[in-house]
């Protein structure tokens, strides 16, 4: 038996793309993992290609930058004359995040947030039931009425009555208010593992996702570390790391009140986190303990996530970290607020984060 034999594995240019194009998929990973560094992505880019021969001689680094420029990805035009990133950069960062992890989920049929009720909606259904007292005009199926009219009446005696009046059915579609917590603790870049580059990505997917397939659905983005506080979808590329404690509580009481501000009834949250809740907020000082889970910080978030069951609210955590300690915290967060809990690797992370919103559409919370 020869056994399996290893080579280096280089993955073929897509032909059907420009060398521009090709560039500027590496360029817009490079701008995410660089937290918006126009300079330091360029910088990468041009020793990747010293490195794997990305460009050739008729098209190099210096064209690739001409026409970012004169494409409209970045401009130098402020007071340092620094190259920073456009909005057109920022929306292709958030497709391209969306087309990298839900890339491989088909479209669905008709109707995307089906509940098992219907009703007043704006997706039309092929059922049909008799006119009711309340139903509006615009509800009523002419064709089907005229026929049921000649039906009982005949043509010669042609008339239409309440009872001759066929309404078609349309679905009732639920709509959510998401709220989206990310951990930006220092314990996200810990262990020479990038934790922060993923979480962001994937909040750039679901930003994505929601605001193009679902626009009748809102989301909310938070981050929290020693305290809390809400960031712009367009802020995601640039979001990065501090020296933060995880104060999880901080978090939890933004997310309520953001949810608190939406009219829609399905309301939840997300988490993303690596780790315990180390911190919180008295006054202007702040109690801190990263020796272990703290009775005092343990207490205050379970009271938090007990709080969320008794208004409706679910959480879902995204422990990408597989601390069989950690995990106990979470499974005891999880059972006081009949949430879910996921304990994900960072590459499946995005998957998982999407079938649970989708799961979460069909059901009003």
């Amino acid at each position: 038996m020869i056994g399996y034999r290893f080579t280096e594995f280089i993955p073929e240019k897509d032909k059907e793309k420009s060398a521009f194009d090709n560039l500027l998929n590496i360029f817009l990973q490079l701008m995410v993992i660089t937290s918006g560094d126009v300079n330091e992505a360029l910088s990468w880019l041009t020793n990747l290609d010293r490195e794997h021969n990305l460009t050739n001689p008729e098209y190099g680094i210096g064209d690739f930058i001409d026409d970012l420029k004169n494409k409209g990805y970045v401009t130098d035009q402020n007071e340092r004359g620094e190259f920073k990133i456009t909005a057109k950069s920022e929306q292709q960062i958030r497709k391209s995040a969306l087309e990298e992890i839900f890339g491989k989920l088909k479209k669905s049929g008709k109707g995307n947030h089906r509940t098992n009720f219907s009703g007043t909606g704006d997706e039309i259904t092929s059922d049909y039931r008799e006119f009711q007292f309340g139903d509006s005009l615009e509800q009523i199926e002419m064709t089907e009425s005229l026929r049921n009219a000649q039906i009982n009446h005949g043509l010669h005696d042609l008339m239409l009555t309440e009872d001759d009046l066929e309404i078609r059915e349309k679905e009732y579609k639920a709509q959510t208010s998401t709220v989206l917590m990310i951990d930006i603790s220092h314990s996200m870049i810990l262990y020479g593992e990038d934790r922060i580059t993923p979480a962001k990505k994937v909040a750039m997917a679901l930003a994505e996702l929601i605001t193009k397939k679902y626009p009748k659905d809102t989301l909310d983005i938070l981050v929290f570390g020693n305290d809390a506080w809400q960031i712009e979808i367009k802020d995601l590329p640039y979001l990065n790391v501090g020296p933060y404690h995880t104060n999880t509580v901080a978090g939890l009481e933004l997310a309520m009140d953001l949810l608190r501000r939406r009219k829609n009834k399905n309301k939840q949250i997300f988490m993303i986190t690596d780790g315990k809740p180390t911190c919180l907020k008295e006054g202007i000082k702040y109690y801190k303990n990263s020796f272990g889970l703290d009775p005092k910080i343990l207490n205050r978030t379970l009271n938090l996530a007990a709080q969320c069951r008794r208004i409706n609210v679910p959480i879902t955590t995204f422990m990408i970290a597989s601390d069989p300690y950690l995990q106990e915290f979470v499974r005891e967060f999880t059972e006081v607020n009949n949430g879910n809990a996921y304990y994900s690797s960072l590459q499946g992370l995005g998957n998982l984060i999407f079938e649970d919103y989708k799961r979460n559409r069909r059901k009003n919370l």
